[in-house]
């Protein structure tokens, strides 16, 4: 039996293709290379450039690899962009997901994990979020991915496949290994913006609303090891597998750190100072917004990067690593 992971060419995807590679999983990649990079796709693996919304492509996919479960992760991600280009959110993460799901049920694809988003609870208190809150995303990206969400749970009812839905917090670092890493253009992350300015990438960086309610004034967010991310991925496969239900789960740490905090935490680990702009809030960021993540927890995950000056320094070696790279202008 196989893995199919759609956008396995990207920043997280490429880390689950690792995690299955080392367990000795037969994995295929599908990614358009929009945004991905085929020479983050680790060479143990099958490739396959094109749409998951081409149903006859991914159709050959499922049938030539006897695929049983898939994992995805492609789609878009960029929060502010969505809300200025609602429809390509809505046609790249809501219909070409809409058409994935209707040819693996098809062709028979016994598990489906979708990579969801805390965007889908909106704007929450202070106290961590659980699976059970009520769910108001307020942006483009917020509501396509919760209408994939509501698919998948109807899809699970009517079909004989088991989903699961991992709703991704603030996801950081690198592959302790090195083998993979955010390296996306224009990445919007924060811990990525950083350590590019650390770097001398960027001549400054911007922090978006200091007036927020929380300890110092910035926004407070819970950081996640994509390392860890994806130990939960498979760690929801291997349940689904073994005639779990389908289920909904937080991915986080369960405690947050506010943008100033990550900010002199970058400044610390490389030791470089660098300028940082506040500017005015961005719409749509709630003040807080920090995981319950005792589902997951339950099923045995345990983290092994919770610490955000190791999240830090990976992230930190990634970025350097990318700067030796023949193809750099291609990546910033």
């Amino acid at each position: 039996m196989g893995v199919l992971v759609t956008g396995g060419a990207g920043y997280i995807g490429s880390h689950m293709v690792l995690n299955l590679a080392d367990a000795g999983e037969t994995v295929v990649v599908l990614d358009n290379l929009v945004t991905g990079f085929e020479w983050l796709v680790d060479h143990r693996v099958h490739f396959v450039k094109g749409n998951v919304a081409d149903a006859d492509l991914v159709a050959k996919v499922i049938g030539d690899h006897d695929i049983d479960a898939v994992i995805h992760f492609a789609g878009s991600v960029v929060v502010p962009e969505s809300v200025d280009n609602p429809l390509k959110y809505y046609r790249n993460n809501t219909a070409a997901t809409r058409d994935l799901i209707e040819t693996c049920v098809k062709g028979g694809v016994k598990h489906f994990i979708f990579s969801s988003t805390a965007a889908v609870y909106g704007m929450v208190g202070l106290e961590p979020v659980s699976e059970d809150a009520v769910l108001h995303p307020v942006s483009p990206y917020g509501k396509s991915k919760l209408m994939t969400e509501w698919m998948l749970a109807d899809v699970a009812a009517a079909h004989p496949m088991t989903c699961g839905v991992l709703r991704y917090f603030n996801v950081a670092g690198a592959d302790p290994q090195m083998r993979a890493g955010q390296s996306t253009a224009g990445a919007t992350h924060l811990i990525k913006v950083a350590v590019q300015t650390a770097l001398g990438h960027r001549d400054k960086m911007s922090v978006f609303g200091d007036d927020y309610p929380t300890p110092d004034g910035t926004c407070v967010r819970d950081y996640i090891h994509v390392a860890d991310l994806v130990s939960a991925h498979a760690l929801l496969l291997d349940h689904l597998r073994k005639g779990g239900e389908s289920t909904t789960m937080n991915c986080g740490y369960g405690r947050g750190f506010s943008v100033d905090e990550v900010v002199s935490t970058v400044k610390a680990v490389t030791g470089i100072d660098f300028a940082v702009e506040h500017g005015p809030r961005r719409p749509g960021d709630p003040a807080s917004i920090v995981a319950s993540a005792d589902r997951i927890k339950a099923l045995g995950w345990t983290p092994r990067y919770d610490d955000l000056a190791g999240i830090v320094e990976m992230a930190y070696r990634w970025e350097k690593y990318l700067d030796t790279r023949n193809d750099r202008p291609s990546i910033y």
